[in-house]
């Protein structure tokens, strides 16, 4: 075993291979993920083909960028409340540490190395910033998992601060949010812990950059496997880090999403996709800075075939600046881990162009004997600030939008700011109109429909042959036409009724354990998620069904979260006139989910926006009396009726 073996890499969870041949809502879905990466990985840089183009769209792509982590608008750089709690020599260095807050009550834990011999008053030095992999060290933080790293950068003339990361610090928060803990309005929210790793690293740098001991003109940083992850968060975020080694951090949408590789990461891997890049982008982000994309030949989670692909891809983003010597490449030969060679490679970069030294004769790093317990930032439980959050910092970190109704007159400005503000910020894979649904099959009252590419809905026929009104009722997971809900029973008297199942009901369900949330996270690298694709299904089919069968008013209606994606189907298909709520969820924090809505709207709000079109909200909740102000305030108060 190496000396610098992980001790628990919590990125890498083994993939479980089921020997079962898969579901058909498994093998339609498997079809439907293969088909959209291909599209993605066809946006490779943007579609730049040259400087200009590259930059032309820059500013465009930051804000995209801290947008899917989470970050846009940036959050403000608050007092950091910075503190050294103790400092330990050690062998002629220096070890701060210290915390401070990213954000307001979010406690970020490190340890800063310096040269002892050094005088801060006279001489500058240049700095790494280190963020870790997911090595687990307890008590102590994962910092104290690459003790080795700050020493030899403190021994060679650097200042290196080592960042604990927020599943595995001192004070330890959630990274595996949908990959475990079924946290899903993570989605909703917009957060992902790479969010915050990549802020802490960004707040990490101001910190720095306030010391008379470094150079501010001389930043680094690096780190493997989410530390590798954490580096190109940072890098492409922070243009004051001139020097670039992401080491295990990167693959692409290729080996994620159809090699299932999505299953080997946690969430602090991934931001929320929702502009559609092909991943690499993220890392041209960094041109032409320079850049050494470190990786090994037999890692199972960072395969050689994906680091190829975007190697050639960086090539030619720094080939827009004709730097495309500037990003470099090396391959260590063994698995996901640090090897003398593949340190040697890391510090020999770094010396070549931070500090402009001869890198031809690096050293290793040497193994020390300081013991974790001895760093620590808080050296016992009761030390910890009473005010922390970071357990649950998930539902702090994110601004969620703020919500009002329209001023009275103002109704139709406001939904057309809103409506836009959700095509470019959460459905952005929307066109301006959702295509009809076209038919597969047809068997008696049953039809088979296509909504998507490989995406099958079923619409089942019932109800009364002649009416004026008809009703699209919107089944949910577990529930089939065959027989209808007790709740749909009712309606299928009134007149025509179709029942629609969207993706993910009984027939076409998928498994969602072994591995765990497979599709679902793989959608969020897409741009989307199940509920985002079942809003299209049921406005796809409810065009169909206005198209099959025209001169009837089809109300769409929906029990739970589906009364909430039937509202959003009628916003984005003007052929529903109107929509019924049963007993729906009052916040996208209980569901449905999509990417970043609750930067935009919630539930009631989206409620309103249908107004003037008829609504019906079988609901006490109080959250619904917004819906009313907003139907007030388009003067459509009779359109809307409330019931408990």
């Amino acid at each position: 075993m190496f000396r610098w073996s992980l001790a628990l890499l919590v990125c890498l969870i083994p993939s479980q291979v089921s020997s079962q041949e898969p579901t058909p809502g498994e093998a339609m879905m498997r079809k439907y993920l293969d088909h959209e990466t291909k599209l993605l990985e066809q946006r490779a840089l943007a579609g730049a083909k040259d400087r200009k183009s590259w930059e032309d769209q820059l500013p465009r792509l930051k804000r995209e960028y801290f947008d899917m982590l989470g970050l846009w608008p940036l959050p403000p750089k608050t007092d950091l409340k910075a503190k050294i709690t103790r400092t330990t020599e050690h062998d002629g260095v220096l070890i701060d540490s210290l915390h401070f807050q990213s954000v307001p009550h979010l406690y970020a834990t490190c340890n800063f190395y310096r040269p002892k011999s050094n005088d801060p008053s006279a001489r500058k030095l240049p700095t790494i910033v280190y963020v870790c992999g997911h090595s687990n060290r307890g008590r102590d933080g994962n910092k104290t998992a690459f003790i080795d790293h700050g020493m030899w950068f403190a021994k060679h003339g650097y200042n290196c601060l080592i960042l604990d990361t927020l599943q595995l610090g001192e004070i330890p928060g959630i990274h595996h949010g949908t990959y475990r803990h079924d946290r899903w309005f993570w989605h909703s929210l917009g957060y992902t812990s790479a969010g915050v790793e990549c802020w802490n690293g960004v707040r990490a740098l101001d910190w720095l950059t306030t010391r008379n001991d470094v150079d501010a003109d001389k930043l680094g940083v690096t780190g493997i496997s989410g530390g590798g992850a954490a580096t190109l968060w940072i890098a492409a975020a922070d243009e004051r880090v001139k020097v670039v080694v992401p080491v295990s951090g990167m693959s692409d949408l290729a080996f994620y999403v159809p090699g299932k590789g999505v299953n080997g990461h946690c969430d602090c891997m991934f931001l929320h996709n929702q502009y559609s890049w092909d991943l690499p982008t993220i890392a041209a982000l960094v041109a032409p800075r320079p850049m050494l994309f470190a990786n090994s030949d037999n890692d199972p989670i960072f395969p050689m075939d994906g680091n190829r692909r975007i190697m050639a891809k960086l090539k030619t983003a720094w080939g827009f600046y004709e730097k495309a010597d500037l990003v470099q490449e090396y391959v260590s030969p063994g698995g996901h881990d640090y090897r003398p060679d593949l340190r040697k490679a890391i510090f020999a970069f770094f010396e070549k162009h931070l500090r402009k030294a001869d890198a031809s004769k690096v050293d290793d790093a040497e193994p020390v004997t300081i013991k974790g317990k001895d760093i620590r930032v808080f050296a016992a439980d009761q030390d910890f600030p009473d005010d922390r959050q970071n357990a649950d910092i998930d539902t702090q970190f994110v601004r969620k939008a703020d919500l009002k109704a329209p001023p009275e007159g103002k109704f139709e400005e406001w939904r057309k700011e809103r409506m836009a503000e959700l095509r470019q910020r959460v459905f952005t894979r929307f066109p301006e109109r959702i295509p009809a649904a076209f038919e597969e099959t047809r068997k008696e009252h049953e039809t088979l429909l296509k909504t998507e590419h490989d995406i099958l809905v079923v619409a089942t026929r019932r109800g009364k042959i002649n009416a004026k009104a008809g009703t699209i009722l919107v089944l949910g997971p577990g529930e089939s036409a065959s027989p209808p809900p007790d709740w749909t029973k009712p309606y299928l008297d009134r007149g025509p009724a179709y029942l629609i199942e969207p993706r993910g009901c009984k027939r076409y369900v998928w498994p969602r354990k072994s591995p765990p949330n497979t599709i679902e996270r793989s959608l969020a690298l897409l741009g989307t998620t199940v509920d985002q694709g079942r809003v299209w299904d049921i406005a796809a089919a409810a065009r169909w069904v206005a198209e099959q069968e025209k001169g009837i008013a089809w109300t769409v209606v929906g029990r739970g979260e589906g009364g909430v994606l039937a509202v959003y189907a009628a916003l984005f298909e003007p052929l529903i006139a109107g929509a019924e709520m049963l007993s729906p969820t009052e916040s996208h924090m209980q569901g449905p989910h999509f990417l970043s809505v609750l930067r935009v709207i919630d539930v009631p709000e989206a409620a309103g926006m249908l107004a003037p079109r008829p609504l019906k909200i079988v609901s006490a909740a109080e959250a619904f009396q917004r819906t009313a102000d907003i139907y007030k305030a388009a003067a459509a108060e009779s359109k809307l009726v409330r019931a408990k």
